[in-house]
């Protein structure tokens, strides 16, 4: 009679450096030493978010140097005000990742690059805020904590490739950068969305994107091993042809 293997056999094995199950260990791509930045990267990271195997933020602290991750529903003035200052430091100019709205208009971070470039050689302290949340999650947290974001100067940016409500999001189906379905078009990962902010406001921006999105990339590649069939949603599937008929008739 075989024996019933303990508990520590059929539990999964966890690699001890990336702290990912062995069969999607990342730990070869991930960079060795921790890419180091001139942006200073919070992440106010939903308590619900830290839960979910697909979450992208762990590949962030990993392949970054500056970077701090704060579980958290909404921001307090503590979790910036003594972030990276001193009596003696220059000003950090605060900048947050999100949609633009009617009510809170955004500037591409493209545009709000070309508005500040100075030195490039040598630029200005710069702090990034990214929410990391399920859409619905994120939109919350960002209307909690307007408040300390307007006190702190912060300007709102969003990615050049903006969102669009009216495209159904991609899936782990249908893109090599995407993990979870998205809500609408142009919706991107934690780790995707800050990648591109930093490829375009770092001055070795391409290639700090290029690496970030060569570990996203793989993730998403072996985590595609492990999907189960989707099963059909077919009071999905009726809501979208009723949608799609009256534009059809146009």
């Amino acid at each position: 009679m075989e024996e019933e293997p303990d508990a520590n056999h059929r539990r999964r094995q966890i690699c001890n450096s990336c702290d990912r199950p062995n069969p999607i260990c990342l730990c070869h791509v991930i960079p060795n030493d921790p890419i180091p930045t001139n942006t200073e990267i919070i992440i106010v990271h939903h308590p619900h978010e830290s839960r979910h195997k697909l979450n992208t933020t762990p590949l962030l602290t990993k392949s970054l140097k500056n970077v701090t991750t704060i579980p958290t529903r909404r921001l307090r003035r503590h979790h910036i005000s003594s972030a990276g200052e001193t009596s003696v430091s220059p000003p950090i100019r605060t900048i947050y990742l999100f949609p633009s709205s009617p009510s809170s208009p955004a500037v591409t971070i493209s545009e709000f690059k070309s508005l500040n470039q100075r030195d490039i050689s040598n630029p200005p302290p710069l702090r990034l805020i990214v929410f990391d949340a399920t859409w619905k999650h994120a939109s919350e947290m960002v209307k909690a904590s307007e408040e300390v974001l307007r006190e702190a100067g912060a300007v709102r940016v969003c990615l050049d490739t903006g969102i669009d409500a009216s495209v159904s999001g991609g899936t782990i189906y249908d893109s090599e950068l995407v993990l979870r379905k998205e809500p609408f078009g142009g919706c991107v990962t934690t780790a995707e969305a800050v990648a591109r902010c930093l490829g375009a406001i770092e001055p070795d921006g391409e290639e700090i994107e290029r690496k970030l999105i060569s570990v996203l990339k793989e993730m998403v590649r072996l985590q595609s091993k492990f999907l189960k069939p989707m099963n059909p949603r077919p009071k999905l599937l009726k809501k979208r042809l009723q949608i799609q008929q009256p534009l059809e008739q146009e």
